[in-house]
């Protein structure tokens, strides 16, 4: 078989204040044409770096590269600037995890698809026109001519993803290097983009290269699997024995690490039966109640323009217990966790806490943990500073009782309490994490909602964040309201689940009642589409979802 890839003793360093930082030392693989191949491994392991050097895209930045890259027949570290650029995007393709930085807001998307398009092939501008149009139905993307006018701000998450993908079919490549493609998308997206791909490599016979820190994703979208740590390879093989049969124990405890839907939550408090059948009136005692929310409703928009993001949601959240909140994008979960922190104020409904207005509750008593780290901490503020903002508000104690509050808090979270004066862009994203989770709990809430806490962080660090919010909700007794397009962290860490579609709530009961005995189709869509371990479970499951469309385009 031909090498489509071919790597050889690759070192990547990067340069630092200190000396310099190796991100990929001594790496050496191949990809044969046509194969898939999915590079796995923690952030930092070394995965993106890997990815990056296959098509020359360290040059310039500084970064020092060691070793042999040759990729689609090109020599990539000996290459001139008029070699990368036939590669790039010609004879290889790479979809990045963030469409909307990949993309120019200011054009529309079938220009910036022409553009590539008219670049490698000289094209005229009619012809680049039909070819972006023609690439963007390939891709799923409805009336492809009529949305390839629309700008990036116009498509969904899924849609921009999708758009990526047309871009870099353009040019119908060789090989395609897909770097956490499929990250930030809910389950049901995330099951097309990956369909998707699996059909685009049966047509056209393009390799590809997946890199991602989800076991899942790549259970039944490649062929071999390459597993990274420290910028090494620990194991490599077949996917069916990598995960089904690790040889390596980092293998084994990424592994570990994974949630499953089949897993019960430890030490899950008695619950209350019954509640399925009731989405819009649980059966709690009003003394057990912390929160109550009743018909809930936000608006958005202008006079006729006007829609509802969240439409009549009524819940409770208990004393102590953890209410998981899932649904698709735009199903208005952030919203609502919005509104219950009076972030955003209800267009209608009513808010209790303790079963009194809740403007009476003070803003003390709930708090939220945010989705991203990186833009809800000021980074020009030490971590320090920022957790101790919510204590200065209080202004019950001074400076000196504020730093030890907030170096007892850090040590909490389990982060050192002399990285005070230390800043966001120090940190790893799952210790910003922690350093949200801390200033959340600064001021003593009695209730926190988390807002997608854990979205973009590898299975391990992921496992760690869940493991200290269950730790300190023990510990402080708090109550959660956990909110996540991931299906099977929100049956690890909740009592009760609500699934909302369209801003209402469609499914409403314990966990147990609602994975394992789910009432809604919608429901059922959702969870068919979370990803599996198995490889022979997941390629079924593709099946199943392409019978149910009654067409190959997803």
């Amino acid at each position: 078989m031909t090498s489509l890839i071919e790597v050889t003793d690759l070192s990547i360093e990067f340069p630092t204040a200190g000396g310099g930082v190796r991100a990929v030392d001594g790496l050496s693989f191949t990809l044969g044409a046509g194969g898939a191949l999915g590079v796995v491994g923690e952030s930092g392991s070394g995965k993106s770096a890997t990815a990056f050097a296959l098509l020359g895209l360290h040059r310039g930045t500084g970064a020092k590269i060691g070793g042999s890259v040759r990729v689609a027949g090109t020599d990539v570290l000996a290459a001139d600037d008029a070699e990368l650029r036939q590669l790039r995007g010609g004879r290889a393709a790479m979809v990045f995890q963030d469409p909307l930085s990949s993309l120019d807001p200011y054009y529309a998307i079938g220009d910036q698809i022409a553009e590539v398009y008219r670049v490698h092939t000289k094209a005229s501008r009619r012809a680049a026109r039909e070819r972006a149009v023609q690439v963007l139905d390939r891709v799923g993307i409805p009336d492809a001519a009529r949305r390839s006018r629309s700008r990036p701000h116009e498509f969904s998450g899924g849609m921009r993803q999708r758009a990526l993908v047309a871009m870099a079919l353009a040019c119908e490549p060789q090989l395609l290097i897909a770097d956490e493609p499929t990250t930030a998308l809910d389950v049901t997206v995330q099951a097309q983009i990956l369909d998707l791909l699996h059909e685009l490599r049966a047509e056209t016979g393009m390799g590809l290269l997946l890199v991602t820190h989800d076991l899942g994703v790549v259970a039944g979208s490649v062929d071999d699997i390459l597993v990274m740590k420290d910028g090494r390879a620990v194991e490599r093989g077949p996917v069916s024995e990598v995960l089904g049969a690790p040889r390596e124990p980092y293998t084994r405890a990424l592994l570990s690490a994974v949630p499953r839907l089949d897993a019960v939550r430890a030490a899950r408090e008695p619950e209350v039966v019954g509640m399925a059948d009731a989405p819009d009136a649980p059966d709690a005692p009003e003394e057990d109640v912390l929160l109550e929310a009743v018909g809930l409703r936000r608006e958005f928009g202008r006079r006729g323009a006007r829609f509802a993001a969240v439409d009549g949601v009524s819940l409770t959240v208990r004393r102590g217990e953890t209410l998981g909140v899932v649904g698709e994008s735009g199903s208005g979960k952030t919203t609502l966790g919005r509104m219950l922190v009076r972030l955003l104020e209800p267009t209608a409904g009513e808010l209790r806490y303790e079963g009194r207005d809740i403007r009476q509750a003070g803003p003390r008593a709930l708090q939220m943990v945010f989705q991203d780290p990186v833009s809800s901490l000021n980074p020009r503020r030490s971590i320090g500073e920022s957790i101790a903002d919510p204590l200065r508000a209080a202004g019950r104690l001074d400076d000196a009782a504020i730093v030890a509050r907030v170096r007892e808090l850090l040590e909490r979270v389990g982060l050192d309490p002399g990285w005070y004066h230390r800043y966001p862009h120090e940190f790893s994203g799952g210790q910003r994490q922690r350093v949200g989770i801390a200033r959340a709990l600064a001021p003593e809430p009695r209730l926190i909602v988390c807002d997608e806490p854990v979205s973009a962080l590898d299975v391990t660090t992921q496992a760690q964040v869940v493991a200290l919010l269950g730790q300190l909700q023990r510990e402080l007794g708090l109550s959660l309201l956990f909110i996540a397009h991931d299906l099977a962290v929100v049956r690890q860490v909740s009592d009760r689940v609500a699934v909302m579609r369209h801003g209402r709530i469609v499914e409403h009961g314990t966990a147990d009642q609602v994975y394992d005995a789910p009432q809604h189709p919608y429901t059922k869509g959702l969870l068919a589409a979370v990803p599996v371990l198995d490889p022979a479970q997941s390629s079924a499951r593709r099946s199943a979802r392409r019978a149910s469309r009654g067409a190959v385009r997803v």
